[in-house]
């Protein structure tokens, strides 16, 4: 058998390993576990982005209510 060939089994047998893989309980689960972490994580970004923009607003309207 070829190099390539045997490549080509390997690349087969990977992709069914893989395709098994994919369809179990546990990854679905452990796929589902990471995107709600992910979105709770952007979620909490958010809010902490909008609390420093808003102490920024606060400090500028303090400054700028000094000057006047």
């Amino acid at each position: 058998m070829t190099e390539g060939g045997k490549k080509f089994l390997w690349g087969v047998a990977a992709g069914f390993a893989v395709a098994a893989i994919l369809k179990t309980d546990t990854f679905r689960k452990g796929c589902a576990k990471i995107i709600a972490g992910g979105l709770q994580l952007k979620d909490d970004a958010k809010e902490y982005f909008e609390t420093i923009k808003e102490d920024a607003e606060d400090a500028k309207a303090e400054k700028n209510s000094m000057k006047a």
